[in-house]
C-alpha cells in the first residue's frame, strides 16, 4: 500500500472551502449558537439562583413555622396552666366555703342545743317550783288540820319575828 500525497490544488480548495465554511458559520451560525448557549447558561444560572432561593426560603418558613409551634406550644401551656390555677382556685374556694358553712351549721346547731338546755333546764327548775309548791301546800294543809297545830306554827312564826 502506497500513500497517495494530495495535489497542492486539492490543499487549496480544501483550505478555501474551510475558510468560506467557518466565514459563513461565523457570520450566520456562531452568533446564534453563542447567544443560544449564552441564554442557556443565564437560564442555567437563573434557575439555580432561583432554586437557592427558594431553598432559603423554604428554610425560612420551616424556622417561621418552628417559631410559630412553639409559640403556640408556649400559649398552650399558658392557658392549661391558667385553667389548672382557675380550677384549683374555684375548689379552694368552694373548700372554704364548705368549711365556713359547715362551722357556721355547726355554731347554729351549738347555739340551738344550748338554747334547748336552758329551756329544759329552766322548764325543769319550774316543775321542781311547782312540785315543791304542791308539796308544802300539802304539809300545810295536813300540819295546818289541826287549830292547836296552827297556833303552835302562828307563836313560832311570831317568836321567830320578834328576835330578828
Amino acid at each position: 500500500m502506497e500513500l497517495v500525497t494530495p495535489g497542492i490544488g486539492l490543499l487549496f480548495w480544501q483550505t478555501v472551502t474551510f475558510l468560506i465554511v467557518l466565514f459563513l458559520l461565523g457570520k450566520f451560525a456562531w452568533k446564534p449558537i453563542m447567544t443560544a448557549l449564552h441564554e442557556r447558561e443565564t437560564s442555567i444560572e437563573s434557575a439555580l439562583s432561583a432554586a437557592e432561593k427558594a431553598k432559603l426560603e423554604m428554610q425560612a418558613l420551616k424556622a417561621d413555622n418552628e417559631k410559630l409551634l412553639a409559640e403556640a406550644r408556649m400559649e398552650r401551656d399558658k392557658i392549661l396552666k391558667e385553667a389548672s390555677e382557675a380550677g384549683n382556685s374555684i375548689v379552694e374556694t368552694a373548700k372554704l366555703k364548705a368549711n365556713e358553712e359547715g362551722a357556721r351549721m355547726i355554731e347554729q346547731a351549738r347555739e340551738s342545743i344550748e338554747n334547748e338546755k336552758r329551756a329544759a333546764i329552766t322548764e325543769v327548775k319550774n316543775m321542781a317550783a311547782s312540785l315543791s309548791l304542791e308539796i308544802a301546800e300539802q304539809i300545810l294543809k295536813r300540819e295546818l288540820s289541826d287549830k292547836t297545830a296552827q297556833h303552835t306554827l302562828a307563836q313560832d312564826y311570831i317568836r321567830e319575828v320578834t328576835l330578828n
